[in-house]
């Protein structure tokens, strides 16, 4: 069995949104919206800080889909387009999509789009990998763990491009694998883990 995860170092992250960037660009992410994004921890925008000056602090948390072992998204999807792949992905059968947005209401992290209008892009042509399915108007979309690459036993380009090196990408059921050795290591936690989804992206300090 396969269990592919990220193990994200808030630590190292410095908040420089590269792994944004990068998703966005290798999935020909439309404009207007973000599969993945960086928040500031206890502040309601990028721009806040906590405490009181000259002591403030920021601690930044990616966040993205969480490709959970047991997804509320997958359990209410009426059609099955959302569903978990053999690495354990949680994925979007985009021909099987009606719309419904259910997902997006199931999922406790916020971590779905909508394409409310047909993708517009700048540069105005698809871009990214060749393999990445283009969405339509009228479907939801999400991080895939940049399913293209991985399976091409490539890391997804959001750990391929952090500059501080913070992502770790792996088997989640591979003791032995780099992600396995840093999870058990650093304690991990899982975001919102009283919700019983058992997310695959881990985090540590």
């Amino acid at each position: 069995m396969t269990r592919m995860g990220i193990a994200i170092s808030l630590d190292r992250c410095t908040g420089c949104n590269t792994c944004a960037m990068a998703c966005k660009m290798q999935n020909n992410v439309p404009m207007g919206m973000a599969w993945n994004r960086v928040v500031v921890e206890g502040c309601q925008s990028e721009f806040e800080a906590q405490g009181v000056y000259p002591d403030l602090t920021r601690t930044y948390i990616p966040v993205a889909c969480q490709h959970c072992e047991n997804p509320a998204c997958q359990k209410v999807c009426p059609t099955g387009a959302t569903y978990k792949d053999d690495k354990g992905r949680v994925e979007i059968d985009y021909e099987k999509c009606i719309g419904c947005r259910m997902c997006m209401a199931a999922c406790p992290y916020n971590a779905r789009s909508f394409n409310w209008e047909e993708p517009k892009h700048d540069p105005d042509f698809n871009y990214g990998d060749k393999d990445v399915p283009v969405r339509h108007k009228g479907v939801a979309e999400k991080c895939t763990l940049c399913k293209e690459r991985t399976d091409r036993d490539e890391d997804p380009m959001c750990v391929r491009s952090c500059p501080s090196e913070a992502r770790i990408f792996g088997d989640l059921d591979d003791p032995n694998s780099e992600i396995s050795k840093k999870v058990k290591e650093k304690n991990a936690y899982m975001l919102l883990e009283d919700r019983g989804t058992k997310p695959q992206v881990k985090y540590y300090n």
